[in-house]
């Protein structure tokens, strides 16, 4: 087994291929995607010696297992977990090398939700349209990993020296995400902006790679009626019929119909990616409308 491909041994619950995302195509309909925590998957990049663009598998809550037919440098980051190589513990946070045929497993996440698999050379699955990520919304990209499933890897760069190891950010016990206000922050009542602030909401299980959903105080609306459908942007906080907000990831529809009372910015989100359901949830409003 010298192919420079690898097999899936457990896909997981959610084990998608993830990049930078695909930029610059909101106005065909086409959503961003790419990895949820951007700076975890940059340093398992970095840590394996790849440009931090290069595509990397991104696992959701309980892991997966892979059996690499070439030798490869390998690292995980992301979300806490054990790893181990043939059965026996492998590190986690810094590069190691797996020979030909070995079974790399990614454990369940102690803390967090998401991890990030990296390999020398990268998943070097067909771009579309610039971008090998899996698009849960649109469709785009390379299906879900299924089990028994093979991706082809790409050719180590030399240009890119790896890192021996890197701190990385813990995750935290309480989300706060600053909140900026939004193009439809009038649409609601004097006192929603305080009611986002002080509500003590947590993270929704219905959460996903589209939104953050939230449990929590409702926020009403002054102006009732139909919205017409506008374009959505990374971070908006759109709020349903049902008053809780709903914060927009990777995966998020480029239009929506419902108002927008703020927006998260982009440096906030990589904890959200990371937020488990029940995870305590704070908004710090910061600017006027």
């Amino acid at each position: 087994m010298t192919d420079r491909t690898l097999s899936v041994v457990r896909a997981g619950a959610l084990t998608s291929v993830q990049d930078e995302g695909r930029h610059g195509h909101a106005h065909l309909g086409v959503p961003r995607s790419g990895a949820l925590d951007l700076p975890a998957s940059r340093l398992a990049n970095r840590l394996v010696g790849n440009a931090i663009g290069a595509a990397v598998l991104e696992t959701t809550l309980n892991g997966c297992a892979v059996r690499p037919r070439c030798a490869v440098t390998v690292a995980v980051t992301g979300a806490p977990c054990a790893v181990t190589l043939d059965g026996r513990p492998m590190a986690w946070g810094a590069p190691v090398r797996v020979p030909p045929g070995a079974v790399v497993e990614v454990g369940a996440a102690t803390r967090g939700v998401r991890s990030y698999l990296a390999f020398a050379g990268g998943i070097a699955v067909e771009p579309v349209l610039g971008s090998r990520s899996t698009d849960l919304l649109s469709g785009l990209g390379p299906p879900p990993l299924r089990d028994g499933a093979v991706l082809p890897l790409g050719s180590p760069a030399a240009a890119y020296p790896h890192l021996d190891a890197a701190p990385a950010p813990g995750v935290p016990r309480e989300l706060v995400l600053r909140v900026r206000p939004g193009p439809r922050a009038d649409w609601f009542t004097a006192d929603a902006t305080a009611v986002l602030a002080a509500g003590r909401y947590r993270v929704s299980s219905a959460s996903n790679r589209i939104g953050l959903r939230t449990e929590g105080p409702a926020l009403r609306r002054a102006v009732e009626g139909e919205l017409p459908s506008e374009g959505m942007v990374l971070g908006a906080v759109q709020v349903p019929p049902d008053g809780r907000p709903v914060v927009f990831l990777a995966d998020h529809p480029t239009t929506g119909g419902y108002p927008v009372i703020g927006v998260v910015p982009e440096p906030d989100l990589a904890a959200a990616a990371q937020a488990a359901p029940g995870t305590p949830l704070r908004f710090a409003p910061v600017g006027r409308p």
